[in-house]
C-alpha cells in the first residue's frame, strides 16, 4: 500500500514523497481514509506510531477539499496537545505536509506573551494547535472565535486527563459547534478515556496498533542494581566508560532534574535539564542543543518528556523508576526509533524493587539485570518510602531521598495508564 491508495489529493502525496516516505505505517492505513470520509475516529496509538501523519493529512485534505465560500480565515481545526513541546511538533507536521497548501496554522500555548498569538489570531487561520490552559485564556478574553470550526483533535487525550484538563476540555468543546468531526488519540484505552469519547464523538472508528503494554521490541533493556547513594557515580561511570554521546535521562521531580544536570556538569559531561518550571523558551534552547550534539545529556521529567521525538537517540536512562508502569513504556518509547537500535537502562536502587515488579508485570517479562563492578548494592541497605504522608493529613509528596542520593521537590501526580517508510510522530 501506498500513500495514492488512501484517497488523499495529489498536493499532500507530493509533500510525503518531498519526505522521503512512501509507505504508511498501520495507524495510518487505518485511520486517514477513515477521516477522508469524515468519520469520527478513536486512535489507540503511542507516540513513534505515525499518528500525528495519521491525523494531520486527511485533515489538511478535507480543509482543502470543503472551503468555505465567506471571506476571511475562520479557526476551522482545532487540535489540543496537552504540553507546549507536543504542541510545536505538531504544527510542525502541519506546515510539512501542508507545504504545498494555501493554508495557515498557527500554535498558542503558555509560558509566552499573548500579544503575538493575538496578533496571529486576527490575521486569521485555518488550524490552530493549541494547550488547553492557554486557548481557555484567549475564549476568556474572546481573542479567539471556535464557532467555525470543523474538526477538533484531542491528541495524546489521557495525557490531558492525567495533567488533570477535563474541565478544560470540556469547556472548549461547549465552544465548538456540535456538528463537527472530532478525532481522539490516546496511547491507552482506559474507562477514563472511554467515558471522554462517548461523550464527544458520534459513532467513531476505532484504530488501535501497539497495545499499550507493548515495549518496542528493538529496544534492549537493561536493569543495573545499585544502592541509592551511588546512582550518579554509576550513571557518570555508564557515560563516560561508555563513550555515550547522546543520553536522555529520566528523572521524577524538577528539581531533582536541575540537580542532576548540575552534578552530571560537574563530572565533566555537558548537561541540560527540561522541566515544567523551565521557559519554553530555555526548554526549546535545550532540546536544539541536544539535537546538535552540544548538549550530551538531556535531563528530563515524565511530562517534559512527552512526545520528544529525536531521530536516532541511542540511550534512554531510568536515574529513578516512574511511578506508574505504563510511563517506563512511553520512556523508552524515545529511542529504538525507526529500524534504529535503542538502548534503556534503568539504574534501580532497593526503594524502587516494587515499581520494578510492576513494570515487568506489564511487559510480561524479567529485564536483565546486570551489576556493574564497583557499583554493587549493598546487601544492607533497607528500602525508604518513596512517598509518605506528611503531618497534617495532606496529600502524597516524594520524601527528600526518592532514588537519587538526596534529590528533593515536588513530584508530578502519577498517570493512568521512525523515521521509517512512513512519516513521523508528533510535549509543556
Amino acid at each position: 500500500m501506498s500513500f495514492n491508495d488512501l484517497g488523499l489529493s495529489a498536493a499532500l502525496v507530493r509533500a510525503v514523497t518531498d519526505q522521503g516516505y512512501t509507505t504508511p505505517t498501520p495507524v495510518q492505513a487505518q485511520a486517514i481514509p477513515a477521516i477522508v470520509e469524515g468519520s469520527d475516529l478513536i486512535g489507540i496509538a503511542q507516540t513513534g506510531t505515525g499518528k500525528t501523519a495519521g491525523f494531520t493529512l486527511p485533515m489538511l485534505h478535507r480543509l482543502m477539499e470543503h472551503r468555505p465560500e465567506s471571506k476571511g480565515r475562520p479557526v476551522r481545526a482545532l487540535i489540543l496537545t496537552p504540553t507546549r513541546e507536543l504542541a510545536a511538533q505538531v504544527q510542525e507536521s502541519v506546515k510539512t505536509y501542508g507545504n504545498h497548501l494555501p493554508l495557515k496554522s498557527a500554535t498558542i500555548f503558555g509560558g509566552v506573551g499573548m500579544q503575538p498569538q493575538i496578533q496571529t489570531l486576527r490575521r486569521g487561520v485555518d488550524i490552530l494547535v493549541a494547550t488547553p490552559g492557554r486557548l481557555l485564556d484567549h475564549l476568556r478574553q474572546g481573542t479567539v472565535d471556535l464557532s467555525r470550526v470543523e474538526t477538533l483533535v484531542l491528541d495524546e487525550a489521557d495525557r490531558m486527563l492525567d495533567m488533570g484538563f477535563i474541565h478544560d476540555i470540556r469547556k472548549v468543546i461547549a465552544a465548538v459547534p456540535k456538528q463537527r468531526q472530532t478525532l481522539l488519540f490516546s496511547a491507552t484505552f482506559s474507562d477514563e478515556i472511554r467515558k471522554l469519547a462517548g461523550g464527544m464523538l458520534r459513532s467513531p472508528q476505532h484504530v488501535e496498533v501497539e497495545r499499550k503494554a507493548s515495549a518496542a521490541e528493538i529496544v534492549t533493556q537493561t536493569v543495573h542494581p545499585v544502592s541509592r547513594g551511588n546512582k550518579r557515580a554509576l550513571l557518570s561511570n555508564l557515560i563516560g566508560e561508555g563513550g555515550w554521546k547522546q543520553v536522555l535521562v529520566f528523572t521524577r521531580t524538577k528539581h531533582g532534574a536541575d540537580r542532576l544536570a548540575e552534578q552530571l556538569e560537574k563530572d565533566g559531561f555537558s548537561s541540560s535539564a527540561i522541566h515544567g518550571n523551565k521557559s519554553q523558551g530555555a526548554r526549546t534552547r535545550a532540546l536544539s542543543q541536544f539535537k546538535q550534539g552540544r548538549v550530551r545529556v538531556l535531563v528530563a521529567t515524565d511530562i517534559a518528556a512527552r512526545g520528544l521525538d529525536i531521530d536516532q537517540l541511542p540511550h534512554v536512562v531510568n536515574y529513578e523508576l516512574p511511578n506508574v508502569a505504563e510511563d517506563y513504556v512511553h520512556r523508552i518509547g524515545r529511542t529504538g526509533r525507526a529500524g534504529n537500535e535503542g538502548k534503556a537502562v534503568s539504574l534501580v536502587c532497593v526503594d524502587e524493587l516494587n515499581l520494578l515488579k510492576g513494570i515487568e508485570r506489564l511487559l510480561n517479562r524479567n529485564i536483565d539485570k546486570q551489576i556493574i563492578a564497583g557499583f554493587e548494592p549493598d546487601p544492607r541497605e533497607k528500602p525508604e518510602p518513596l512517598f509518605k504522608k506528611p503531618k497534617g493529613g495532606g496529600g502524597r509528596r516524594p520524601q527528600g531521598n526518592n532514588g537519587g542520593g538526596g534529590q528533593q521537590g515536588r513530584g508530578r501526580r502519577p498517570s493512568q495508564g521512525q523515521r521509517s517508510a512512513a512519516p513521523g510522530r508528533g510535549g509543556r
